[in-house]
């Protein structure tokens, strides 16, 4: 069989939060798929990078007091630092905000431009008269025109449903000044999606995507592709349209070009990789996309279109994958189970989470549920119970009575071959990301090799008389089946599988060392190479994650938001109505911030000093560190509670509440009052 060369991408992930498990469904199932194809013996190469463009950056960077590129290269070093110790391993993570995406970004849209595919025309936009820029519908929000809800963003009503334009909005305002939108007309550039229809019924139904992908985007064709608008103005975080001063190209058109960007950039460090072999027209090469089903438009309409239409080659496969619930709901601040990474691997083994999800993932666009019950129930038998096992129970007496040698000799050679046979199942199951298939088939063969054991009790062989050389034999099978299950598990369990090969003093598994076993060998003493998940752990890592959220909803009520927007995240309850007596108790006083500074210890909270006048300051704790840099807050203005009992913390007593709005992490703002006043001024 020839060797195939791959290029193999996962969504690039937004740079305005941290990673958290839903994220990691994603790019452990990549990783899985690619480290199968490396150890397999293809040339196979992993690239991602951060999607560090748009109004979202710029805004969250503003709030912290430091540019978009500072703040982009935050997240980037926690990125690659979460990543890595989930095992997740790229050969190359880059930033869309780099030279290579702008080169290419230009040359796409000139070429897409030449050829006819740009259109130009004048629209009417929402336009915040006090911030100076164009409104995207998720910073209006209103007054349903429908139903009267207040609190509604610029498109949709999530109270009756109705859709609508921002303009519709009754007492609309902008969610980043506060300021009434006015109506303004703008230039905009537009790719002409339409001319490739034709282009995108064929390649929908080429086999690169699933039937059921291809069904959702006959839904598109047949009504008729509409022209993508793909220009943004001034102020915007991107790339500026070349012979377009003040137009930038909308975030979407050089994220996914953000893909040969980070192959570009490691072509030029690696002599053995040629850009133009994997991406020109007639290429050999194969284009590997992994994504959600969030972004299937993007991925299956517009960037195909997009390669089609500049000359260059379109993906070989988009694979899409489902969403991520927690014990069987969506990803829940209340409950705890909105995990980032980063607590994750405070408290358990990153191999425990990939193990979980390579047992549960299929090919198929399912939604994954991650049990928490589940996973240590399905480690705790599988990995502890039945493939640690048979390597514990044969490798001390390996050692002791046999010198740490293995026998010369095979003694379950029909056994073996059950296990060789298995693995071009097993690698058909990797190669159509069939994993849980594959699980299933890896723990079926650690069950035989586990009866086999049983079945001939070498523990009670090492009692008897004159049976050594049994004895040695039982002990060198069972250690040879461990090594033939740690091949087939390796691309999930690389941190165990290099335990494994340490112990058995041998150099990286291979797939093809699968069709030979270690015979008269010498090993190392045997390590555990897991422990049992205890599920005290997990508790703690839930109670973990509800401390992170619960520190932001000590000031409650707008601080209590989400880490993350995405779709994994429920909506918040409904607040329980109060009577206008009720809010009458509440002293809303304006406070000037005298003082900032980060907690210790604590992940996103920042310590206030405010003075409220008549000099009195108040210290409170205010769960806005992912929003705000301290020194950016001192000396502004907000509003407070000053009236609210104080609170005792664990990093010590709140006086009081700090009033903020907004989607939650990033995207989370202090409520300022206008310029002019003064500290202890009541608001009514």
């Amino acid at each position: 069989m020839s060797q195939r060369k791959i290029l193999v991408t996962s969504a690039l992930p937004y740079a305005n939060g941290p990673l958290h498990m839903g994220h990691l469904v994603e790019y452990i199932q990549t990783d899985i798929w690619v480290r199968f194809q490396k150890q397999f013996g293809n040339t196979c190469t992993y690239v991602c990078a951060d999607d560090a463009h748009g109004t979202a950056i710029s805004l969250h960077a503003e709030k912290q007091g430091i540019t978009p590129e500072e703040s982009v290269a935050l997240i980037n070093k926690e990125r690659v630092r979460d990543f890595g110790e989930f095992m997740v391993e790229f050969d190359n993570y880059h930033s869309t905000h780099s030279p290579e995406n702008q080169t290419l970004s230009e040359a796409i849209y000139l070429k897409l431009k030449e050829k006819g595919h740009i259109a130009s025309r004048s629209i009417t936009q929402a336009y915040d008269p006090e911030k100076e820029m164009f409104l995207a519908d998720r910073y209006i929000k209103g007054e349903c025109p429908k139903c009267g809800t207040d609190d509604q963003y610029g498109d949709n009503c999530e109270k009756c449903g109705a859709t609508y334009s921002p303009a519709d909005l009754k007492n609309a305002r902008s969610t980043i000044s506060g300021a009434t939108p006015i109506e303004k007309d703008s230039e905009h550039f537009f790719f002409k999606l339409s001319d490739f229809g034709d282009f995108l019924q064929e390649w929908t139904r080429s086999g690169t995507i699933s039937d059921e992908i291809a069904n959702k985007l006959a839904e598109w064709l047949d009504a008729g592709l509409q022209d993508w608008d793909i220009s943004r103005d001034a102020p915007y975080f991107g790339f500026e349209i070349p012979g377009e001063p003040g137009k930038f190209f909308y975030v979407w058109l050089d994220a996914p070009i953000g893909y040969m960007a980070a192959f570009e950039n490691l072509c030029q460090k690696r002599d053995d990789l040629n850009f133009d072999e994997y991406w020109k027209k007639d290429s050999d090469c194969e284009v590997h996309h992994f994504i959600g089903k969030d972004i299937v438009n993007f991925h299956c309409l517009f960037w195909p279109a997009m390669l089609k239409g500049a000359d260059y080659r379109t993906p070989t496969a988009v694979n899409v994958h489902g969403y991520l619930t927690v014990n069987g709901e969506k990803m829940s601040k209340s409950r705890g189970t909105f995990i980032t990474a980063r607590t994750w691997l405070d408290h358990l083994d990153p191999e425990y989470l990939r193990y979980y999800y390579a047992a549960k993932l299929s090919n198929r666009i399912d939604d994954l549920d991650l049990n928490t019950d589940d996973l240590v129930q399905r480690v705790n038998s599988d990995l502890v119970g039945k493939v640690v096992n048979i390597a514990s129970r044969n490798a001390g007496f390996i050692k002791k009575r046999f010198g740490g040698k293995l026998s010369s000799n095979n003694m379950v050679e029909e056994l073996t071959a059950d296990f060789q046979q298995a693995g071009d199942r097993i690698a058909a199951l990797y190669e159509n990301r069939e994993f849980s298939k594959a699980m299933r088939e890896i723990m079926a063969l650690a069950d035989k090799a586990n009866a086999w054991i049983d079945e001939v009790k070498p523990w009670v062989v090492a009692k008897e008389e004159g049976k050594d050389q049994e004895l040695h034999d039982i002990c060198s099978a069972g250690i040879n089946l461990f090594r033939l299950l740690m091949i087939y598990l390796k691309p999930v369990l690389p941190g165990m599988a290099a335990k494994a090969e340490a112990f058995l003093k041998i150099e990286p598994l291979s797939w093809a060392d699968s069709q030979t076993v270690l015979l008269d060998h010498e090993v190392a003493k045997f390590k555990p190479l897991m422990t049992r998940v205890e599920s005290d752990k997990v508790a703690a890592m839930i109670e973990a994650s509800k401390e992170v959220l619960a520190q932001m909803a000590e000031q409650k009520p707008a601080e209590a938001a989400s880490l993350a927007s995405n779709e994994w995240l429920e909506k918040e309850p409904v607040a329980e109505e109060i009577k206008f007596d009720d809010f009458a108790k509440v002293d809303l006083r304006i406070a000037k911030i005298v003082n900032a500074e980060h907690v210790e210890g604590a992940g996103k909270l920042l310590r206030l000093t405010l003075d409220i006048g008549e000099a009195e300051t108040r210290n409170i704790f205010a769960g806005i560190k992912s929003a705000y840099a301290p020194e950016a807050l001192i000396g502004k203005h907000t509003v407070m509670v000053a009236n609210l009992a104080p609170r005792k913390m664990k990093f010590g007593v709140s006086e009081g509440m700090v009033l903020a709005a907004g989607p939650g992490g990033s995207d989370l703002w202090i409520l300022e009052p206008h310029e002019g006043a003064q500290p202890g001024m009541r608001v009514m």
